[in-house]
């Protein structure tokens, strides 16, 4: 995190300071492609985004982390633990897990309901048991806690011209077509974690099953019953594309080429896997540096067109709330859903 970025967002304290800054961290280590897009948010609302990504990481890690001692029961009580660390963030905005605290700063300065946090552990909770979906319907209610919140967190703080109701369907959706992107990406990693993310009645539908990815997972060669599902996973998760386009114009204007690029760039990984010939079970496709540098720049131009036409702080921006008083160690602390 620059100095310049946590002055802009009022983030004086030396220990939350600190606590952003590791957010940063994740969020650059793990995220190049969503990290790159944040870099065209106002420098005030960027410590925001990395701490909503910085937490959904650390989860997310706890959950995928493998060698020795790894196991489900270790990793199931290192979750329980997140939870607790949040809950407690969340009530006392204290604690000693620096992403946490993080998370619960931009969660009280944004006013982010306590929910979506609730029903994203909810999801990385299940994925310690649950390795397949039967459905489509499924996974969306898995999605919903995976990534549809992610969304939904997301938009107080990119702020939006219309009243955020009707944004809201439009910002999960976009969420979903993130993670079902990476789902195609990924599928031969999912598969070696126990996981298929590409719902059986689809798999089925054009011959294929579990045991036909593994196969071809195993040997290296490619399946065209495989390669038919993976084409209407594809299809499919362009339609969620689709549903999302509408949301980019009721975001404030200068949050819009943030989430622009993000849309074009998650697209363009699409476009890499068919045109790797959908070879997901066996590497992973790139979007070309040159083509991310393209989009970036289109992104920078479009910035600098929005901040021109609306100079200041547009009231439209989502606007954190002044920093809370100390909290009163004798007084009680009131009961709140995480």
């Amino acid at each position: 995190m620059t100095a310049r970025e946590l002055d802009a967002a009022g983030i004086t304290d030396p220990v939350l300071r600190a606590a952003y800054d590791r957010c940063r961290e994740l969020n650059a280590a793990h995220g190049k492609t969503y990290f790159l897009a944040t870099r065209l948010l106002p420098a005030e609302h960027r410590p925001a985004v990395h701490a909503l990504y910085g937490f959904a990481r650390w989860a997310d890690d706890i959950v995928d982390s493998t060698g020795p001692g790894t196991d489900d029961s270790l990793r199931g009580a290192r979750l329980a633990a997140l939870q607790q660390h949040l809950h407690s963030g969340l009530r006392r905005q204290d604690g000693d897990e620096p992403v946490v605290l993080a998370l619960a700063d931009t969660a009280r300065r944004y006013a982010i309901d306590h929910r979506h946090f609730h029903d994203f552990m909810t999801a990385m909770r299940s994925d310690l048991t649950v390795t397949d979906y039967p459905a489509y319907a499924d996974l969306r209610a898995y999605m919903h806690g995976s990534a549809a919140v992610i969304g939904l967190q997301m938009l107080p703080v990119l702020g939006t011209v219309v009243p955020p109701g009707e944004a809201e369907p439009h910002a999960a959706a976009l969420g979903v077509a993130f993670q079902l992107t990476n789902f195609l990406r990924d599928v031969g990693e999912d598969l070696d974690r126990g996981r298929v993310y590409l719902p059986a009645d689809l798999l089925a539908a054009h011959g294929a099953d579990r045991e036909l990815l593994r196969r071809c997972r195993d040997t290296g060669r490619q399946d065209q019953r495989v390669l038919a599902a993976l084409r209407e996973f594809e299809a499919l998760t362009r339609r969620v594309y689709e549903d999302a386009r509408p949301g980019l114009a009721m975001l404030s204007p200068v949050s819009r080429p943030c989430i622009r690029t993000a849309y074009v760039l998650y697209g363009s990984i699409l476009d890499a896997v068919a045109r790797d010939g959908y070879a997901v079970l066996h590497r992973r496709a790139v979007v070309p540096r040159r083509r991310r540098a393209a989009v970036a720049a289109e992104g920078l131009v479009r910035l600098a067109a929005a901040r021109l036409r609306h100079r200041g702080r547009s009231a439209a921006v989502g606007t954190p709330v002044p920093p809370a008083p100390p909290a009163d160690p004798t007084r009680p602390v009131p009961k709140e859903v995480v």
